[in-house]
């Protein structure tokens, strides 16, 4: 009879796999270490995971969600377009912060596998896409022309990837407070490029909101 493996196990599986992998890389943390760190036999293990590629793609589809739910938070708490955007920015400076912050997952699950392994590198891309595709729909909230708004997203997106690996690197939260400055400026000449009335003048921006707290319940 094919053992059988109940959703809560399978999450703590998940979740140990998670923090080995973000903490030190796919390749060098084997099976066998995941097993002990959840408490299951290898036989339960391989019934949930029948191989490593499966448990990477269950992280990474965590991590995602994760992620997703971390960002629409720091979002949703603020008030105005122009600062939900830029609340982005608020999230990552907190969880820059956190001590156990590395990098962005994605991106080091790619650099360490995807070479080798499509289905990551495919993974990857989807998660980068997904997340310009959300940041796009903010900037249609403050920029009109939706060609323009997918341009000034993809602008913020690659602040926001930038900051990211910069902040791995340096072990500092400046880069997402130095992302944050340089986004509000294009936010800013995005937004004055077309707050033009219909007899060609320009109207007063609204005035500029600080930054709204940020719950650091769901960092990824």
């Amino acid at each position: 009879m094919p053992t059988t493996v109940d959703p809560d196990t399978r999450d703590r599986i998940v979740d140990v796999a998670d923090e080995l992998f973000y903490a030190r890389g796919i390749q060098s943390v084997g099976m066998d270490e995941i097993r002990t760190g959840a408490g299951v036999s290898l036989k339960k293990l391989y019934a949930a995971f029948p191989g490593k590629d499966q448990l990477v793609t269950a992280v990474l589809s965590g991590r995602h969600d994760l992620w997703e739910r971390g960002v629409r938070g720091a979002v949703d708490a603020a008030t105005t377009p122009r600062d939900k955007l830029l609340a982005v920015y608020d999230f990552l400076e907190d969880w820059f912060g956190d001590a156990s912050f590395r990098g962005c997952g994605f991106i080091n699950a790619f650099g360490e596998v995807g070479a080798t392994s499509p289905e990551v590198a495919e993974i990857a891309r989807a998660h980068k896409a997904s997340f310009q595709r959300y940041v796009a729909d903010l900037a249609a909230t403050v920029v009109a022309d939706r060609d323009a708004a997918e341009t000034l997203a993809a602008q913020l997106a690659l602040l926001a990837e930038g900051a990211q690996t910069t902040a791995a690197i340096s072990g500092e939260t400046t880069p997402a407070a130095n992302a944050r400055s340089a986004a509000a400026v294009l936010v800013d000449v995005a937004t004055d490029a077309g707050r033009v009335a219909a007899d060609g003048r320009r109207v007063a921006a609204p005035p500029r909101s600080s930054r709204p707290a940020v719950d650091r319940t769901d960092d990824p």
